[in-house]
């Protein structure tokens, strides 16, 4: 038996998941020569944008949570990109700054986007349908244990 909505192409996951993992690979020659992950690239961009941030807003920013964020964060620590340092008022929280480093890189990355605009030759009206679709659906609630359907009721 095989049901419709079991089949790969009817689930919404699939062509989400296939086009993130599509988008990262156009990034990796890009980012691999600068010592830096997709990741990492992201956790850089927030940094970036807004200097010296806690760890829980970075990580609500990019959602990721702090078991995922954290280990990154220790590698771009390492690699001298960025430094950590706990909260005088509350030491459960951990600032994060940009190193001199850190801050140079940003002039090393500032044509990333445009080379990666290149490789993406849909017309621009549909690359800016896409954009507002996506945001639309990670501002969606799914959050909520309302949203599923639990087995058995």
């Amino acid at each position: 038996m095989s049901y419709e909505q079991l089949k790969l192409k009817s689930q919404l996951c699939f062509p989400l998941y296939a086009a993130s993992r599509k988008i990262i690979r156009l990034y990796k020659p890009l980012l691999d020569p600068l010592g830096i992950t997709y990741t990492q690239f992201l956790v850089l961009l927030v940094l970036w944008e807004k200097d010296e941030q806690y760890v829980n807003d970075i990580g609500e920013k990019l959602i990721l949570d702090s078991g995922t964020l954290t280990p990154l964060l220790k590698k771009l620590e390492t690699a001298g990109l960025i430094m950590r340092k706990r909260s005088k008022d509350d030491e459960r929280n951990v600032l994060i700054s940009l190193t001199e480093k850190g801050k140079e890189l940003e002039e090393k990355t500032k044509n990333v986007p445009a080379q990666i605009g290149v490789c993406l030759t849909l017309p621009k009206e549909k690359l800016g349908s896409l954009y507002n679709l996506l945001y639309d659906f990670i501002d969606m609630d799914t959050e909520s244990e309302e949203c599923i359907e639990k087995e058995g009721e």
